[in-house]
């Protein structure tokens, strides 16, 4: 039987990294939960303690704080082939400060921390998986820090297309502006002066 597309793109994702078995992809699968979340319902709120991580199959996702005047502050748009979730949060069992809202209606795989620990006794393999996969998560955290301290607005703009060209067209300016870090008038005179170069 063939197996489901979301179920392949999991199984296409982790296989970049460790080699499965047949059996251990059915066991992995297995583990998993199905998650649907409409366009503007959220995955999870700040002050929640988060149950599972998530990888998207389908959709589009912002990760976002609010500071003390309720500005929204995106650390990261998650799309097809993407995890997301609170990782300390979930690893530490304590409330996150994050709030994951669906920008489209999305479809997403969810493992729970039970089923994590129990996927690491009957396949450690999927230790290194996730190593490499939290190691990648704390380089792309690192630069994109540092490119908020050296880069101009502009060039975080242009640096955003050219890293997520299949992102920047499925996300509002506003949005845009809260990820850049800067208000939605000055991304839009951004736009229109790279648009023109």
């Amino acid at each position: 039987m063939e197996p489901k597309h979301s179920h392949q793109l999991i199984i296409d994702n982790v296989s970049r990294f460790i080699d499965l078995t047949e059996l251990e992809k059915r066991k992995y699968i297995s583990l998993l939960t199905e998650v649907k979340v409409k366009k503007k319902e959220f995955l999870m709120q700040a002050g929640e303690i988060a149950k599972y991580e998530y990888f998207i199959t389908e959709g589009c996702l912002k990760v976002y704080t609010l500071d003390e005047d309720g500005a929204p502050h995106i650390s990261m748009f998650a799309v097809e082939d993407y995890w997301t979730g609170d990782m300390a949060s979930f690893m530490r069992k304590e409330p996150s400060h994050y709030f994951i809202k669906a920008t489209e209606d999305s479809e997403l795989l969810g493992i729970s921390r039970a089923n994590y620990n129990l996927l690491f006794q009957e396949i450690p393999k999927f230790e290194r998986f996730y190593r490499i996969l939290y190691q990648k998560s704390l380089i792309s955290y690192i630069r994109r820090s540092n490119h908020g301290i050296s880069l101009t607005a502009e060039e975080r703009y242009i640096e955003f297309k050219r890293k997520y060209p299949n992102i920047v067209n499925r996300i509002t300016q506003k949005d845009l502006a809260a990820y850049i870090g800067i208000t939605p008038e000055f991304m839009s005179k951004i736009i229109s002066k790279v648009n023109r170069m």
